[in-house]
């Protein structure tokens, strides 16, 4: 799978609007066949900075960069942000969560 991780630092003015302003992005995304799961975090130590942990089928990234939506994103959504989102992305063993070895719920 395609395993991908970017931290969006939003201008303050439009921080808490920001999972509205991403909204139809995220539907949009998340309704593609080879997305397995499309998932917004915000920074508990930065108010401004949101995390987005995204992945993809082997071969549903490349689809997913030439959509419609993702374009419109990629246009829309600088005027929202302080700097270029960070991103790590790599393509991993796998298509889901693993559990955590290190701990052990009951």
């Amino acid at each position: 799978m395609i395993f991908i991780v970017v931290k969006f630092k939003v201008k303050p003015e439009h921080a808490d609007q920001w999972p509205e302003l991403s909204r139809e992005f995220t539907e949009a995304t998340r309704a593609e066949p080879g997305n397995l799961w499309f998932d917004w975090s915000r920074s508990v130590d930065d108010p401004n900075e949101y995390v987005l942990v995204e992945a993809f089928k082997d071969d549903a990234a490349e689809a997913h960069v030439r959509s419609g939506h993702f374009a419109k994103a990629m246009a829309e959504q600088p005027q929202y942000l302080q700097e270029t989102p960070g991103i790590i992305s790599r393509q991993i063993d796998g298509e889901g969560w693993d559990q955590m070895g290190e701990m052990t719920v009951a």
